[in-house]
């Protein structure tokens, strides 16, 4: 895979497409020349590239098998050893079966369009077809059954046919990531957005390979910018994209609009979809809007309705009527942990065993958020002597390696036990399980602008920024990351927050 750095000049990628055509067409071919002709647009659209087909094909595969396999060993479990009965020879029907309901479903297509292929947002399709599964069950007792369908039958195949589904769904394309190529990608935008953009799918390891930039229009010109190295012209533009998908062999061109005409982005995707690629953009207006809107259609005419920013009071009381279950549960459980942790802080320094920092909440009012103490008592007064070591910027303040940290600090933050006592704020109601990050009142001051709309939620735990793993992101990506939760909230992205806040501590990943 090339580096970042050898792919920031449009003249070497020139010289990439030059030697692709070179070795397509022969050492005595003529190069095509970019500069001269532009490409039109193909006839028909359609993935052309083998090597995209051929990964498509191997994840869409792996999730058939996945299903098939789920479904015949619910139904087994829930008919034999659940139910004591037999199945019959026409229990085979099951396999077409359950590919259709899937596809029906749209649970082999969806892994197409995305770069990041996640099982866990697709678990309410599985309970969905775990479901129908339960149904066709039943109707077809006499086709597949010796006996009877019990309801003890029915609720095991819908529970197991819900577990085994997700199950070897996330099995089955961890198998297909390490097995497929990886995916080639093409990014037209602005040079700065460009490059940002490639950052973010090297940090989220979604088995990409940028191959190459492309610019939306001339943004040199547009900018004014004609000091120095600037002063060449580009030599690849966006009528060159058909031919360089086929040169470059790209699998998917992902367009970032900016402040390009509506007519030039809609010419854009037209193009990359008329080159047999695949097409993702990243449009300005779910910044603002967030992705949970509803489509409308009023006679041809497509309406987006936006949701209002935070949660109904209806909502709201759900929320906290969990926050309190959790929390309640949480402390008396882990209250032997609790006493074990602070025997451990209290023989190793002299000191408190919790650490109370202001926060800014809910509405701007000012909490203490309660933390096992990971530091020597003097931590905050030897901040300012340690800033050169800030590994966050942007407004944060995070260090790797903290010298502050204590012995047993450094095992509670390995392991994330130090952020327990926080559910004492959840049971307060100062904090929830899951919401914005609570910022100290020096961080909250750089906040302004629509994102201080994230002060009408109840900061949590963990939240959409913290699951991002090892990457430590800038103060006003993450306030915008924690505006996008409030706009598109929901029960279910909370639990989802949940389970992969707990499948990164358990990988031991930095939150």
């Amino acid at each position: 895979m090339a580096s970042l750095q050898e792919l920031i000049l449009d003249e070497r990628l020139e010289s990439r497409v030059r030697a692709a055509d070179r070795r397509s067409r022969g050492p005595d071919a003529t190069v095509v020349d970019f500069t001269r002709r532009a490409v039109g647009l193909p006839e028909a659209e359609g993935l052309t590239s083998a090597g995209a087909l051929r990964r498509d094909a191997i994840f869409r595969r792996s999730l058939i098998a996945a299903d098939v396999v789920a479904a015949q060993i619910a139904l087994w479990f829930a008919i034999v050893v659940v139910g004591g009965a037999s199945v019959r020879p026409a229990i085979a029907l099951a396999i077409p079966i359950v590919v259709l309901v899937g596809k029906l479903l749209g649970l082999y297509d969806r892994d197409e369009l995305v770069f990041h292929k996640s099982t866990l947002d697709e678990a309410p399709k599985h309970f969905q077809l775990a479901g129908l599964y339960t149904l066709l069950a039943w109707l077809l007792t006499p086709v597949i059954i010796n006996g009877q369908f019990e309801r003890s039958s029915g609720v095991a195949l819908w529970l197991s046919a819900f577990v085994l589904t997700g199950a070897l769904r996330f099995t089955a394309r961890e198998i297909a990531r390490a097995v497929a190529p990886a995916e080639r990608c093409l990014i037209i935008g602005r040079s700065g957005t460009r490059m940002r953009l490639a950052g973010k799918l090297a940090a989220a390891r979604p088995h990409t390979e940028v191959v190459g930039y492309l610019p939306l229009g001339d943004e040199r010109r547009a900018e004014g910018r004609w000091q120095g190295r600037e002063r060449r012209q580009r030599k690849l533009q966006i009528e060159d994209l058909p031919e360089l998908v086929r040169q470059l062999d790209v699998h998917r061109v992902v367009i970032i609009p900016g402040e390009a005409a509506p007519d030039t982005m809609i010419d854009a995707v037209a193009r990359a979809k008329a080159s047999g690629a695949k097409v993702s953009m990243l449009p300005r207006m779910f910044e603002v809007i967030g992705s949970s809107v509803e489509f409308d259609d009023i006679e041809g005419v497509t309406v987006l309705g936006v949701r209002q920013f935070g949660l109904s009071r209806s909502s709201a009381a759900i929320k906290r009527m969990l926050d309190i279950v959790a929390a309640a549960l949480g402390l008396l459980v882990l209250a032997p942990l609790f006493a074990v942790v602070a025997v451990a802080i209290k023989v190793e320094s002299n000191g408190p065993v919790f650490y109370r920092q202001w926060r800014v909440g809910r509405n701007g009012r000012l909490f203490r958020m309660i933390k096992f103490r990971s530091m020597v008592r003097n931590a905050d007064e030897l901040k300012p002597e340690l800033a050169a070591l800030n590994a966050a910027g942007g407004g944060l303040f995070k260090i790797v390696d903290d010298p502050r940290m204590t012995r047993v600090g450094r095992v509670l933050r390995r392991l994330h036990l130090d952020e327990l006592p926080q559910l004492f704020n959840v049971l307060h109601g100062e904090m929830s399980l899951v919401g914005p990050r609570p910022l100290i009142p020096d961080e909250d001051n750089r906040v302004d602008g629509r994102f201080r709309r994230r002060l009408r939620l109840v900061p949590g735990m963990t939240g959409p920024w913290q699951i991002l793993g090892p990457t430590r992101v800038p103060l006003t990506e993450m306030v915008g990351i924690d505006y996008l939760y409030g706009a598109n909230w929901s029960l279910w992205l909370d639990v989802k927050i949940l389970l992969r806040t707990i499948g990164h501590v358990l990988r031991r990943r930095g939150l």
